[in-house]
């Protein structure tokens, strides 16, 4: 079966260059602050370091990975005992996504209402920026979005691919097929310190919730 990739934001990420000044070493130090407050604080469930876990335990946990990149993978996933049979993405895989990504402002980010979409529950799910996931569609459509204007298409991802950002690609790796994963990235791991695309502003951390589909 012949792949596609899809043209995305992820696989235009471009180069960047940083500046070894103090004032970037205080913005990532505040950014990789912020997400572990959020993920032990302030996330549902509370997480813990996935090397704080104790033996026999099945709280949620999360995996820093780099020095920037902390991701989640949902607990029915990451406990499943079948989960080691899965196909796992290494860094030569093709991967099949449906993702979200959000510019992250430590508050929760809301998904859709599980009882569908109405005029009531709009303003209570968390806008992403960028989303293939075709259940957002009547979300995009309220918001006036005229319709075949975005793209639901699955995004076919070769690993091998220089264009995709850090982030996302060091959250893909060691995941298995099937994992619905969360993965947090500070400013340099996603767009840099340049404004992307006039919407993404620049230094943004971001946070990329996404569904391992198929692994090949």
């Amino acid at each position: 079966m012949k792949r596609s990739v899809i043209s995305s934001l992820f696989l235009f990420a471009g180069v960047f260059l940083f500046v070894g000044c103090a004032e970037k070493e205080d913005l990532f130090g505040k950014q990789k602050s912020t997400f572990v407050s959020f993920l032990e604080k302030t996330h549902q469930p509370r997480l813990i370091p996935v090397e704080d876990l104790e033996p026999g335990s099945r709280e949620g946990v999360y995996a820093t990975l780099g020095d920037a990149v902390y991701r989640y993978i949902d607990v029915e996933n990451y406990y499943d005992p079948d989960r080691e049979n899965k196909p796992l993405v290494t860094e030569d895989s093709w991967v099949t996504l449906t993702y979200r990504a959000y510019l992250f402002n430590n508050t929760l980010i809301r998904g859709l209402p599980d009882g569908g979409l109405n005029e009531n529950n709009f303003a209570s799910v968390t806008p992403p920026f960028y989303t293939n996931d075709p259940a957002f569609e009547p979300y995009f459509r309220m918001a006036g979005l005229t319709p075949g204007a975005w793209d639901f298409a699955p995004l076919s991802v070769d690993m091998r691919n220089a264009g995709i950002i850090k982030g996302l690609r060091l959250a893909l790796v060691g995941c298995r097929e099937g994992d619905r994963v969360e993965a947090y990235m500070t400013y340099n791991m996603a767009y840099g310190d340049k404004t992307y695309l006039y919407f993404i502003p620049k230094e943004s951390p971001v946070a990329v919730f996404f569904s391992v589909d198929k692994v090949e």
